[in-house]
């Protein structure tokens, strides 16, 4: 449905110009919701306004359901490329009722069609009680969900959502991400959000593309972004863990404090062996990858923890100093402090040479 090549942008400011996108290209199949994820100022928001048509594209290729909206030569207008954008800041007429706010892209359409339309977005987003309410009346979230249902309801090919969920707290983000999720699925749309926050693209996002300084690092979905992130960016930026310094004992085996891991998928993206027999590595290992474990012999003092309700995580202290992260039941409540005793877990290891 979207499919992006070789694209880059380059904007000037005070006479300097300054590259934002370096060849970005990723596609996103029909009814799929992608993600671009990544900091500030790493180019995701002016994908996304190239994508609308907010811009105009300097290289590459855009096409949307398998024709060119944009190629550096040509530039289909914004309005005709059915395309349905869904703000940071809801961007809701403040005179207009919801019902009104709905309506705003369907003048065109018949009046029996477009009550019809109007009901059903209503009650796709569970807002038919306050259709003729207006939009100071709602709740962030609410106010949120008759965004969707203005976007939505001209029927676009595409939606994109930028940084929807910012201005919300963390609770009520998690808990609409989900369900606007569920109301894209239903309805088969293809959805690009983009977003700086991690859990509302894991919570949302089909395929994930993890940009940084003007290029997508690695494109995948969340699990395998997680688990087996291409490099140290990525492994830093995506979920918790901490890299532990390691060494290459065997093409899959890496030995660490905490004893020898067998079966490292890769280091580098290349058998641990290509880095010569006891290279220096660093090890990345998730809180999951740590159990709590009274039995075992290998301790680790509690130095900070977190309490998230069902789970503590622990930053634990091993004998050398080495700090490292563990995802614990909340009814195991140990002190600052205390020594507990912990075994390695580990089903997806991945290791990265050490910075010379």
């Amino acid at each position: 449905m979207l499919s992006l090549a070789d694209i880059h942008q380059t904007f000037t400011r005070n006479g300097h110009p300054k590259a934002i996108l370096k060849g970005i290209h990723f596609q996103l199949a029909a009814g799929e919701i992608g993600c671009l994820l990544g900091p500030s100022g790493c180019g995701k928001t002016t994908a996304l306004r190239l994508i609308a048509g907010l811009e105009t594209l300097q290289t590459g290729r855009i096409e949307l359901a398998g024709i060119c909206i944009a190629d550096g030569q040509q530039h289909t207008p914004a309005h005709e490329r059915q395309i349905g954008l869904v703000f940071q800041d809801y961007a809701l007429f403040p005179h207009l009722s919801v019902t009104e706010n709905i309506a705003f892209g369907l003048a065109a359409w018949p009046k029996n069609e477009r009550r019809a339309r109007i009901a059903a977005m209503l009650a796709l987003v569970g807002l038919s009680a306050e259709a003729d309410a207006a939009p100071h009346q709602l709740s962030g979230g609410q106010q949120q969900r008759v965004a969707l249902a203005r976007a939505l309801a001209p029927k676009p090919r595409l939606l994109l959502l930028d940084e929807p969920f910012s201005s919300l707290d963390v609770e009520l983000r998690e808990r609409l991400s989900i369900e606007i999720r569920d109301i894209l699925k239903s309805e088969g749309i293809t959805a690009l959000l983009v977003t700086h926050d991690q859990r509302e693209a894991f919570a949302m996002a089909d395929q994930i593309g993890v940009m940084n300084d003007g290029i997508i690092q690695q494109w995948a979905p969340p699990h395998q972004l997680y688990h087996q992130p291409k490099n140290r960016f990525i492994a830093d930026f995506v979920g918790e863990g901490v890299l532990v310094p390691g060494r290459v004992r065997a093409a899959h085996q890496v030995e660490i404090e905490l004893g020898l891991l067998d079966g490292v998928a890769t280091c580098d993206g290349e058998s641990c062996l290509a880095l010569g027999q006891d290279a220096l590595v660093d090890v990345l290992l998730r809180p999951d990858d740590i159990m709590h474990d009274d039995a075992s012999p290998l301790l680790a003092e509690v130095e900070r923890r977190a309490f998230r309700g069902a789970d503590f995580l622990y930053t634990l202290r091993l004998p050398s100093g080495q700090r490292i992260l563990a995802l614990v039941p909340s009814h195991h409540d140990h002190a600052i402090g205390e020594a507990i005793g912990i075994r390695l877990m580990v089903e997806h290891v991945i290791a990265f040479a050490r910075p010379i």
